[in-house]
């Protein structure tokens, strides 16, 4: 995949996954512990003394309520995060860059942030994600609202493999499993309140009425699978 050169005010579909496919997220407290990163690198504050403060802090519980103590700090943003999920051995962000390099300033953060935790809480050494993350430039507005739905239903492979070849067997099931999967911002734009301070919902909420306009749009993609080659990314 050839270079992007990121422009302030485009959106990007950003990704990565362990190396070897290997999982990067073992439990709870790995998913939350990510996801607070999501929030805490989000800031035009210098990489390493942000990075060099990851060794001092505790493992964060996996009954925890939000992502950050410092919820209401001031933060000079150098992305927005539109959207993201998380799964066993990947990930999955949508970003529009605000200021000048920052997307990869953010990205160094959270790839060394996470790194640095992972080996240190499982006593392992070496490279945690299969090389620098990928990136792809939204260039549409349908493309944007299409990316957003592609990333949200993520989890679908977790509760039903293959479901894109074979289709659904049991889509209440899919549903429920869905709106309750806590690792994705999905639940926060269908009116469920999960991880809202990491967000910006703005830029996707334009496009719809309310939470269940956009949890159709969602769905609606679970009994028509084939529109979603157009943005699919092997993982």
């Amino acid at each position: 995949m050839s270079r992007i050169q990121f422009e302030n005010n485009n959106f990007y579909h950003v990704f990565n996954r362990g190396t070897e496919k290997r999982r990067i997220f073992q439990d709870n407290s790995d998913y939350v512990r990510f996801i607070h990163y999501l929030f805490e690198f989000n800031d035009k504050n210098n990489i390493s003394n942000v990075i060099r403060r990851v060794g001092k802090e505790k493992y964060i519980q996996e009954d925890v309520r939000g992502p950050t103590s410092n919820i209401n700090k001031h933060r000079d943003l150098l992305v927005d995060v539109v959207c993201f999920c998380l799964m066993p051995n990947h990930y999955h962000l949508l970003l529009r860059q605000k200021v000048d390099g920052g997307i990869s300033k953010f990205m160094q953060k959270l790839g060394t942030g996470h790194t640095m935790y992972f080996n240190e809480r499982y006593e392992r050494n070496g490279v945690l994600f299969q090389g620098k993350f990928k990136a792809v430039h939204v260039e549409t507005d349908e493309q944007l609202t299409h990316l957003s739905r592609y990333i949200h239903l993520n989890p679908v492979e977790l509760k039903e493999p293959n479901w894109k070849e074979k289709g659904i067997k049991n889509k209440s099931d899919v549903f429920r499993f869905l709106e309750n999967y806590r690792w994705s911002s999905y639940p926060d734009y269908i009116g469920k309140k999960n991880f809202p301070s990491v967000i910006n919902k703005k830029f996707l909420d334009q496009y719809f009425d309310d939470p269940r306009d956009y949890e159709k749009f969602v769905k609606d993609l679970l009994t028509d699978p084939e529109v979603i080659g157009d943005i699919t990314i092997d993982n």
